[in-house]
């Protein structure tokens, strides 16, 4: 299984407006924003950036400090665009319970930051939990292992609870707090104040 990233969020960050990496980690360490969700350090964040940009999907621009060195502002390209579209239109999302944790939440994320619907992000992830959901239980049927048994009905139980929640999800309303609301978040979870 491939290692998550985060490459597409940043994407969509960019895409809501043009950030300096420090706007860009201080959006993943806030609670109220994807600080629940993704768990990223300065160092990673710089790294998706400069993998991003060596990719074309996006573009630093330095932009003079007074009395500072210059920061890099960084801008979606066209490219960066097409592959965040495909991302938040992905039809085979992951079923993973920890990738749904991840994935699912920043793609509702992004989109309802980007003004977006959220309806066809959660009916794909909810259609391939219950295809694997029964998929599952199907097996389960004609298991004759106790240990295969007991793990499907983990398993089974995992997905159920994931189908439920997700079905919570049309009727939950989304916000995305501005930032101002997310500076004094991060200032109330002791998380340095940008400068």
């Amino acid at each position: 299984m491939s290692r998550l990233s985060p490459d597409e969020v940043i994407l969509g960050l960019l895409q809501a407006a043009p950030a300096h990496g420090y706007e860009l980690l201080e959006r993943f360490r806030d609670p109220a924003h994807l600080g629940r969700i993704w768990n990223m350090s300065t160092s990673q964040i710089y790294a998706v950036l400069k993998r991003l940009e060596s990719e074309g999907a996006i573009v630093g621009q330095p932009i003079p400090q007074p009395d500072a060195p210059a920061r890099t502002e960084y801008h979606i390209t066209t490219q960066g665009k097409d592959s965040l579209a495909a991302w938040l239109a992905d039809s085979h999302p992951p079923i993973s319970i920890h990738r749904i944790r991840v994935v699912f939440l920043s793609r509702l994320y992004i989109a309802t930051l980007l003004g977006q619907p959220t309806d066809g992000i959660i009916e794909r992830q909810l259609s391939v939990c219950v295809a694997q959901f029964e998929k599952v239980r199907a097996s389960l049927r004609t298991s004759r292992s106790p240990v295969e048994k007991l793990t499907l009905e983990y398993v089974a139980g995992q997905l159920d609870s994931a189908i439920q929640w997700l079905k919570h999800c049309r009727e939950y309303p989304l916000i995305i707090p501005d930032q101002t609301n997310a500076h004094s978040s991060s200032q109330a979870a002791g998380l340095p104040s940008k400068q």
